[in-house]
């Protein structure tokens, strides 16, 4: 099929394959660009001058995935890049989505969108910590919510403010900003509040990576605070059986929550959602109320 060509604030964006079914559910790829472009608003914030990951799917979530933190062959010159540290002393050169061309672009290409902890300006500094909660089963994002509440009060006592969203799988990811402070302390703080989690919630939390140990438990899981990690980006989609989104939750909903389908988040959702709730993460987005490190 011929692509299609359309002009996004003022640049010219080669669309293919709109009509091809990209999950199992029949949602086309013309839909997943269409959620994307008019969810730029929500989404532009949160992908502005971080280094860009993708997980691409274009024959969908059981077709090939393939991860790349590259910038793609034939990507247009008007789409910013820059060259970002890696460990002894290399760089990669890597996507900044700055604008809604750029993000129709990507979202072209069929991805989920991840990434770090930091901005392209400042490497390797967090502004902002994550904490991902993920049930082991039997446990579900029930289990999550309560482990989420625990750790929101807890992370208050240090001064920081949590907001959450789905993990667009099965759990949760919790989110506070930040001023901006070394990866790697980040990444000790993290590991501690997982520690203590797990000590306060004996047989509900745990915070040691081995998968033998996850089953019936929720994985706290601190690792994504490191400088060279990624998370999945506020409102992306996922390569799951279904178009979940990784979409932001409020606190009433969490402590209400009673079953996981109350929490499954998918795109045809977001319309209501962000009528009913607006944009839950815009503090989040514009570093608001961003606090030191707490003690560790």
């Amino acid at each position: 099929m011929t692509p299609q060509v359309v002009t996004v604030e003022g640049h010219r964006v080669s669309l293919s394959n709109l009509d091809k079914p990209i999950y199992p559910d029949g949602t086309t790829k013309g839909e997943v660009l269409h959620y994307y472009a008019t969810h730029g608003d929500v989404l532009l914030p949160h992908l502005r001058d971080r280094p860009l990951s993708l997980l691409r799917y274009p024959d969908g979530p059981d077709g090939e995935r393939f991860f790349t933190k590259h910038v793609p062959p034939g990507t247009p010159e008007w789409v910013t890049t820059r060259d970002v540290p890696r460990s002894g002393g290399a760089t990669m050169r890597q996507v900044l989505v700055q604008d809604l061309a750029s993000l129709v672009w990507v979202a072209n290409l069929v991805v989920e969108l991840h990434t770090p902890q930091w901005l392209a300006t400042d490497p390797g500094r967090a502004d902002r910590l994550v904490l991902d909660l993920d049930p082991g089963e039997p446990a579900t994002v029930v289990d999550c919510c309560r482990v989420a509440l625990w750790l929101r009060d807890r992370l208050a006592d240090d001064g920081l403010t949590a907001y959450a969203k789905t993990s667009g799988s099965k759990g949760l990811h919790l989110l506070c900003p930040l001023l901006p402070t070394a990866s790697a302390d980040a990444s000790d703080y993290a590991r501690l509040l997982a520690t203590e989690a797990a000590k306060a919630l004996p047989g509900l939390a745990i915070a040691a990576m081995a998968r033998r140990l996850r089953p019936g438990r929720v994985f706290i899981d601190h690792s994504q605070n490191a400088a060279r990690k990624t998370t999945a980006t506020p409102y992306t989609l996922r390569a799951r059986p279904a178009p979940t989104v990784s979409a932001p939750v409020t606190w009433d909903e969490i402590a209400a929550c009673g079953a996981p389908a109350e929490l499954d988040i998918r795109l045809p959702d977001m319309p209501g959602r962000l009528a009913e709730h607006g944009e839950l993460l815009a503090a989040l987005a514009a570093r608001e109320g961003a606090a030191p490190l707490g003690p560790h």
